[in-house]
């Protein structure tokens, strides 16, 4: 398979952290990334707000963020569901141009969560992929480690790679498994950024501590591998 390729300049200072699924440890690894790099969080879309979601505020706590160094969705809608489906149910629509216009200023790296997977759909034309697309930041992808994992890292590679984007590297989210991680470098043309063990109880604290070894001082540039 085809490691990912660049199509332009990479937004600086900017991450996409994005999942081969829902609930792979997205939000905290995003808050690993902001606590090791120093880095804002911005959260573009989230759902689930009626089950109390709320993935800006759980990055700052973990993080330790300060106010202006998170910023508010562009959209917030209710129901657990795609982007697509949650604006549906409030009768609303909402577009990438309309989401990346609400896109903060801010100095120094940004790190940005998208919702589930890369094909989440934002509209009934767009899905996760143009949003990352237009934005223009390397990507981070998050997947499990165990059982399945090489499989869905590798799809989720080739949608970014047919896009053109460009993959900063994968973090494995889980019990350490060599064998996945090496066969998610060699099929798929990345590295594995850090392997994210079970943490226990996620605190704040346990996050300031883990972090800085698992991802050390933000790289000047992506080292995600072409083909």
């Amino acid at each position: 398979m085809p490691g990912a390729t660049e199509s332009g300049p990479a937004a600086p200072d900017t991450f996409f952290v994005t999942g081969t699924d829902t609930g792979v440890g997205k939000t905290l690894v995003s808050a690993l990334l902001c606590r090791a790099w120093n880095a804002a969080y911005w959260k573009p879309l989230q759902t689930g707000a009626a089950d109390g979601d709320d993935d800006t505020r759980t990055v700052a706590d973990l993080a330790g963020l300060p106010p202006q160094r998170t910023f508010a969705p562009a959209r917030v809608y209710q129901a657990p569901a795609s982007p697509e489906w949650a604006a549906t149910l409030e009768q609303t629509r909402v577009g990438v141009a309309e989401v990346l216009a609400c896109r903060p200023k801010v100095t120094g790296p940004l790190v940005v969560e998208g919702a589930g997977g890369v094909l989440v759909p934002v509209n009934e034309r767009e899905t996760m992929l143009d949003l990352m697309r237009d934005l223009a930041a390397p990507v981070i992808v998050v997947a499990r480690s165990g059982l399945g994992t090489v499989n869905h890292t590798l799809l989720t590679l080739e949608a970014l790679s047919a896009r053109g984007l460009t993959v900063h590297g994968v973090v494995l989210s889980g019990p350490p498994a060599p064998h996945n991680r090496a066969a998610i470098e060699r099929h798929g043309g990345v590295r594995v950024l850090a392997e994210v063990p079970p943490l226990g109880e996620v605190t704040a604290a346990r996050v300031a501590q883990v972090a800085p070894d698992l991802f050390g001082a933000r790289p000047a540039a992506s080292l995600a591998l072409s083909s």
